[in-house]
Order: C-alpha cells, then sequence, then structure tokens
C-alpha cells in the first residue's frame, strides 16, 4: 500500500489531497491537534478528502486538554469511499483499527465509473464521449488551462 501524510493544517488544502493521490497514495496519514468548535468541520474534511481523492484515510488528532486547549479526539479510519470505518471517541490514548483493502481500492481506480473522480479528472469527457462511440477513455487532455 502506497502511504502519504499530510500534516494538520496542511489537510485544509484540498489540494494537497489531490497531489498525494495522483502521485500514488492509497493511505493518507493525518496527525492533527484540532480542538473545538472545529470538531465537525475537521470530520468532514477527512470524510470529503477520502471520498474525492479514491484514499482511504487515518486521522490522528490529539484529546483532551492540556492546560489551554480542549481537544476533541475522534481519531477515526475512514473508506475510499468516505465512509467511517473506525472511530474512537474523546478518550485518550484510544485504539481503532480497520481492514483496508490494496486490492479494492486499485480496482475502484481501475474500474468504476461515475465515482472515480482521479480517473476523470485525467480523461474529460469520458462520459459523453463513450456514450457517443467516439472513444473508450475520453479525451486524456485537460482542456483548462489553470
Amino acid at each position: 500500500m502506497k502511504v502519504s501524510m499530510i500534516i494538520c493544517d496542511d489537510g485544509n488544502y484540498p489540494e494537497i489531497w489531490r497531489d498525494c493521490a495522483m502521485k500514488g497514495a492509497e493511505l493518507i496519514i493525518r496527525p492533527q491537534g484540532y480542538m473545538y468548535p472545529a470538531k465537525d468541520q475537521q470530520v468532514q474534511v477527512s470524510k470529503t478528502m477520502a471520498w474525492c481523492n479514491q484514499v482511504y484515510v487515518a486521522v490522528a488528532n490529539a484529546a483532551g486538554f492540556d492546560g489551554v486547549y480542549t481537544y476533541f479526539g475522534h481519531s477515526a479510519i475512514i473508506g475510499s469511499d468516505g465512509r467511517t470505518l473506525g472511530e474512537c471517541g474523546t478518550e485518550s490514548n484510544g485504539i481503532q483499527y480497520a481492514q483496508l483493502s490494496i486490492s479494492g481500492i486499485r480496482d475502484a481506480r481501475a474500474n468504476d465509473q461515475s465515482q472515480n473522480q482521479l480517473f476523470k479528472l485525467t480523461h474529460r469527457g469520458y462520459t459523453g464521449v463513450y456514450a457517443n462511440g467516439d472513444g473508450e477513455k475520453g479525451v486524456a487532455e485537460c482542456p483548462f488551462d489553470w
């Protein structure tokens, strides 16, 4: 399994997640120290980035009070479809585990269609071109000038 790491605040930038995924990451590990009131937002970022980039995500968030801040915990393992596979609570030293499928994620990246964001990004117009019988892979060259 190809692994990448995004540390704390860097995970708030979707471009970094996409860069890791496009370079082959299948699991992105994100150690972070987020505190209330950002719990809902940070949980959603992990789920959304997992789904958008077809990667597993393992988030290790600080938990408890350090004398200044109260960290919300909720370290989690997220599937490449954005669903939570395992999640800790607010306890310190929580442990969570999940079974990750290397063949499953590689198969999804190679064969999924409508939910295959990485393929669609690099093959613009895949669905329309394929449906018209004009080709199997769409337009590989990106028509946008970013």
